[in-house]
């Protein structure tokens, strides 16, 4: 089954409301969902009360493999830019070893 962190969107009619959760793929964009990570008010005027995550949580469920959406990235970002930095780190360590073999490769090969 394969995870992602989105926005689910709540709320009534142009005054959208939206939960960060952890669902399935497959799932419609307000259908069920696994774990509510945390909730995001684009009306509100007030900073601290636009916006709630679970930085630990969030960091938790990437580390397993979760995928987040860009929306999604973006507001954690602003929060918890600690979790988008080690996602990138993580990628380019990964990139890097990736080029290092295909390196390794290309030498043993000539």
């Amino acid at each position: 089954m394969a995870l992602k962190i989105r926005l689910r969107q709540q709320g009534r009619t142009n005054r959208p409301f939206y939960r960060l959760v952890l669902t399935d793929v497959r799932a419609p964009r307000d259908g069920k969902y696994l774990e509510a990570l945390g909730w995001y008010n684009p009306f509100e005027a007030e900073e601290d009360k636009s916006l709630s995550l679970d930085a630990a949580r969030i960091q938790h469920w990437l580390n397993l493999g979760a995928e987040i959406s860009d929306s999604a990235e973006s507001l954690v970002a602003k929060v918890a830019p600690s979790v988008i930095r080690a996602q990138t780190e993580k990628a380019l360590a990964l990139k890097a070893k990736e080029t290092a073999k295909r390196k390794a490769r290309k030498k043993a090969a000539a």
